[in-house]
């Protein structure tokens, strides 16, 4: 084992701090890779990060206002809003990885490493009305093609998987990632159109 090898074997595991999301009839299952760590936090739930186009980008698709699920006033995010359009909508949420380690000690995927991923089997079986996965980047994308046996499909589409489980590719919502709002507002706007959710 080479001396950088056991400096990364060294570094603390994080465990995922918050269970599956999954309301009744859950539809979709949407990933991302693991949060940012908790100082990054307006609130405990997925998404924390008020600079993450998630939240805004999911009030454009589902109510027309980027800033509908905001608290009054406020940059933060509401999260029992986001929980009522979640459980409206029928879209469960989870992330790829159960337990990391930060490389760098920051929330890049870059420098992310996915100790343990999640048992999306096992997750899957708690949907049975779930027939598709969407994976918000290219490493949850990467993780999921790993755990389904698939390739990774091109940003916007879909793969099917040996089950008949569509596993789709959507754009980031990580302000790092170079497309502007409205834009990923519209892929995952056909996402949801295809899946009978709009």
């Amino acid at each position: 084992m080479t001396d950088e090898e056991k400096y990364i074997e060294n570094m603390p595991l994080e465990r995922h701090p918050w269970p599956p999301f999954i309301p009744d009839g859950a539809k979709v299952l949407i990933m991302g890779t693991f949060p940012p760590g908790a100082h990054r936090w307006n609130m405990d739930f997925y998404y924390p990060n008020r600079t993450n186009d998630f939240w805004p980008m999911m009030g454009l698709v589902f109510l027309g206002d980027r800033d509908a699920l905001r608290l009054p006033g406020s940059k933060d995010y509401n999260p029992e809003a986001i929980k009522r359009l979640l459980t409206e909508h029928q879209i469960a949420l989870n992330d790829t990885g159960r337990e990391v380690r930060r490389l760098k000690g920051n929330a890049s995927d870059k420098y992310l490493e996915i100790v343990t991923p999640v048992p999306l089997r096992v997750l899957l079986s708690e949907m049975p009305s779930c027939r598709a996965v969407a994976t918000t980047g290219e490493k949850a994308a990467s993780v999921i093609a790993s755990l389904t046996d698939t390739e990774v499909p091109r940003m916007g589409s879909f793969v099917t998987d040996s089950t008949g489980l569509e596993i789709w590719r959507m754009p980031s919502t990580s302000r790092a990632y170079p497309l502007k709002l409205d834009k990923k507002a519209e892929y995952y706007t056909g996402m949801f159109k295809h899946i009978g959710l709009l």
